[in-house]
């Protein structure tokens, strides 16, 4: 029993006593006539009349609260036994007042208006009482029978995915009351179960980005299949991370540092909406499905990283070295069904790893290929010089430097003698030596630090020497 019952069942017992006590007030007060009933109360029998309704909604609450701990069956029952007895008790009254004599069953029917020359009145009271009999008990059924649609909702909910975050209320009878603690007790293990793959998707985001599902048309990781494929026009971001740190540094420091450059590098690419294909040691291959935003990340990748480098003077330096170019991937799922393994298969993956060969011989930083150029949009504004031509699978790539990640002073110097650079460029690609060598003596003369022009200018000098 609960403590709320017992606590109405111990208020029952106290106001049962004075009620024994003062009953009789009560009676006075209520006097029996051949025409019915008058009303007499003095002062006790009005506290008498107090102490029974107290009484009476104590021993309903008391009743009410016992109904609610039974099952569901039981509930009906005893819920219904006393208004079918208290219906049973009047109709055998009605049906026999007209036999008794005494003064309060004259007042009775007076009060009902039964006598010889009303002979249907008794029939009448009885289809009253039959009717509010009716009602009231279809009234009890259906409040008992109410959390049945609450439990019917519910499921429904649960069924439907659509309740996860509810706690649900029921109420009504003990059963009910075991229904819904059930419902919860599912309804958490849903949460539980949701949590759970909440984090692991967010897991497998981290070895499939969501990007790469995108370009597969996929939503998910449980739909992937092996041999899933898709090619797709792509720029990819080729970054290497250069140091001589191994030298200095066990192999755990080691690790430790590189990782903080990458943790560095990953979240740009993330913000520029690209996705880390693979981690290469020391850098990474992204992918990005807009141009524009592989080269605006290269730009930022390779300012966050000298402000890094600043931030960490006893630690050897990072140099970072970047290409990016255009073309055909595809993007697919290889392996076996035990092992299966995201990844893009792609001679623009090869073509980068042969410009990084550049970017670190001619001591560029950003290397940009002409098929990246040619899909910006004609908005993109930005700099940039021509330094020369690769070699790929009998295709001649033109190559252009980046020159915005440059300190402004130096850019804007690199920008007027654009021209000068570039037409050194052609001039050595042909074979005219004297006039390339010319042309970056210029370079060299305004900006004595740019690492492309001394180059080109060095390997004239050993041309001409050749022929001579």
């Amino acid at each position: 029993m609960k403590k709320s019952t017992k606590i109405l069942l111990i208020l029952t017992i106290i106001l049962l006593i004075p009620n024994i006590f003062l009953i009789k007030y009560l009676a006075e007060g209520i006097v029996p006539s051949e025409d019915g009933f008058s009303f007499t109360f003095s002062a006790l029998s009005w506290v008498a009349l107090g102490f029974l309704i107290a009484f009476i909604v104590s021993l309903i609450s008391f009743y009410i609260s016992v109904l609610k701990s039974l099952s569901l069956s039981n509930l009906l029952f005893f819920s219904t036994l006393p208004l079918t007895l208290i219906y049973g008790a009047f109709i055998v009254y009605v049906t026999a007042v007209d036999s008794l004599t005494d003064v309060t069953s004259q007042s009775v029917r007076a009060v009902l208006n039964l006598n010889n020359s009303a002979n249907y009145n008794s029939l009448l009271w009885v289809i009253l009482a039959t009717i509010v009999y009716l009602v009231l008990l279809f009234t009890l059924i259906i409040i008992a029978c109410k959390p049945l649609k609450s439990v019917q909702k519910i499921t429904q909910k649960l069924g439907d995915g659509r309740a996860k975050f509810d706690d649900f209320k029921v109420g009504g009878s003990k059963d009910f009351q075991e229904i819904e603690h059930s419902l919860n007790k599912i309804n958490y293990i849903y949460k539980e179960k949701d949590n759970k793959i909440r984090v692991t998707n967010l897991e497998t985001q981290k070895f499939v980005p969501k990007q790469f599902l995108k370009f597969l048309g996929k939503n998910s990781i449980t739909e992937l299949e092996l041999g899933n494929q898709v090619q797709k026009t792509a720029t990819t971001l080729f970054c290497d991370l250069k140091t001589n740190v191994s030298r200095t540094l066990s192999l755990e420091e080691n690790f430790n540092y590189i990782n903080s450059y990458l943790k560095t590098v990953a979240p740009l690419v993330r913000r520029y909406d690209g996705f880390i294909d693979k981690y290469l040691g020391d850098g990474v291959l992204a992918v990005f499905s807009k141009a524009q935003n592989a080269i605006e990340c290269s730009h930022a990748i390779i300012k966050a990283i000298q402000v890094k480098n600043k931030g960490q003077k006893e630690l050897p330096k990072i140099d970072a070295r970047i290409s990016i170019t255009t073309g055909d991937l595809i993007f697919g799922i290889v392996g076996d069904e035990e092992r299966k393994s995201p990844t893009i298969v792609s001679d623009v993956i090869n073509l980068s790893s042969k410009m990084q060969e550049i970017n670190d011989y001619i001591g560029t930083k950003i290397l940009i290929s002409k098929s990246t150029l040619d899909s910006l949009p004609q908005n993109f504004d930005f700099d940039y010089r021509y330094t020369g031509c690769l070699s790929f699978d009998d295709l001649q790539i033109s190559l252009f430097e980046s020159l915005d990640y440059y300190p402004k002073n130096k850019r804007e110097k690199l920008k007027k003698l654009k021209n000068k650079f570039e037409n050194g460029v052609r001039y050595y690609n042909e074979g005219k030596f004297n006039e390339a060598k010319e042309c970056f003596e210029v370079v060299l003369h305004y900006v004595a630090d740019d690492n492309p022009s001394y180059v080109y200018f060095n390997k004239s000098n050993e041309k001409l020497a050749d022929v001579a």
